[in-house]
């Protein structure tokens, strides 16, 4: 039997198969009125084609859990009933097309407050535009940004409510896996990584100081999440500044992090890599970002999904059955071919369930 293929049990839910559909912004919702930040008729065809597809586990584009955390006004939010309400049609025929439905819980941080990328190449937006005031660790901006303004601990405090917020409301909206964003620059990484936060405080400093932010959000999160469903933390493991002198989060960070969320209730790391240093030289290659998967899932137990340019099934297959990960989460190769997973299990020589409205083909 294909590896890939076979089923993946966390907590109390069963994933179908090994192949998951990544967190892709769409930047498509409406940005004012009453319908701000929530999922339409283009996230439903977006998340429930790739259902249909084949792919075990269709996570949400990053989902802000307040308005400043938003990476763009066209992004998606679930800080309100509105918003959970909407979400309800898109978790119900997820699981009626067979994967599981789960969202990704975000704050934009330093990086908020931005066009679309199609637009002015996703510039920051001016207040005076219909933008607002980024928040950070340290008030050091991303590029060419406005600076962000220093969080207060008070305001971290709010911050982390507001995730535990969000994922209740996740939950009511039917998701049955949540997974916070602690990567590509955002504001819980910025958290973590010395290159973004200069903090002297109990949040900056050393690397369990550094740390603290994220633990934080992941133990609110965890105590109103229930205990029978997963809860998942993506990570970039490296800002891809080992060899050049700066100080920045590495890979052996992310181990040491992995071991802590473990310890906090986390069940699976979401490892990807880069996003908080602008011109990071990143060796972009086929599954270049493995390795840092295989290195918290060999120094840890913990479970993991590996991510970027894994983009053929006989690679896929390779990745879980060498057991450098326990699934692989597709990006841009399911924006080509929301059906990669059904051409993966004909090429692996799997039989997939079938819609008996498609039986025929």
């Amino acid at each position: 039997m294909s590896k890939l293929f076979e089923p993946l049990t966390l907590r109390g839910v069963t994933l179908p198969n090994r192949a998951w559909m990544a967190p892709m912004c769409q930047y498509s919702a409406a940005s004012e009125g009453p319908d701000t930040a929530t999922p339409n008729d283009w996230h439903f065809q977006h998340l429930a084609s790739r259902a249909v597809g084949g792919a075990g586990l269709i996570l949400t584009e990053a989902t802000a859990v307040s308005p400043e955390g938003r990476i763009s006004s066209a992004d998606l939010g679930i800080w309100n009933e509105h918003q959970q309400q909407a979400f309800r049609r898109i978790t119900a025929f997820v699981e009626a097309a067979g994967a599981v439905p789960g969202i990704q819980l975000a704050h934009a941080g330093r990086k908020a407050s931005v066009n679309a990328p199609w637009v002015d190449r996703g510039s920051a937006v001016p207040a005076d535009r219909g933008g607002w005031q980024t928040l950070g660790p340290s008030p050091l901006p991303f590029d060419s940004h406005p600076a962000p303004a220093e969080l207060t601990t008070d305001q971290i405090a709010l911050v982390v409510r507001q995730f535990a917020e969000a994922a209740e409301r996740a939950l009511a909206a039917g998701f049955k896996v949540a997974e916070v964003h602690g990567a590509h620059g955002y504001l819980v990484h910025e958290f973590l990584s010395p290159y973004s936060n200069t903090r002297t405080d109990g949040y900056g400093g050393s690397l369990e100081n550094r740390m603290r932010f994220a633990l934080e959000v992941v133990d609110a999160v965890r105590a109103v999440w229930p205990e029978e469903l997963p809860l998942f933390f993506r990570s970039s493991a490296t800002d891809w500044l080992e060899d050049t002198g700066t100080p920045g989060w590495t890979g052996q960070d992310t181990v040491r992090l992995a071991k802590e969320l473990q310890a906090h209730g986390v069940d699976l790391l979401d490892a990807s890599t880069g996003g908080n240093v602008p011109d990071a030289d990143i060796p972009v290659a086929p599954g270049y970002q493995v390795p840092f998967a295989t290195a918290v899932r060999e120094q840890t137990g913990l479970p993991v999904a590996a991510v970027g340019l894994i983009t053929d099934p006989h690679q896929a297959e390779s990745v879980i059955a060498s057991g450098r990960a326990d699934a692989v989460l597709l990006g841009r190769q399911l924006l080509r071919d929301p059906y990669w997973p059904r051409h993966a299990a004909r090429a692996l020589e799997h039989e997939l369930p079938s819609t008996p409205q498609y039986a025929r083909a």
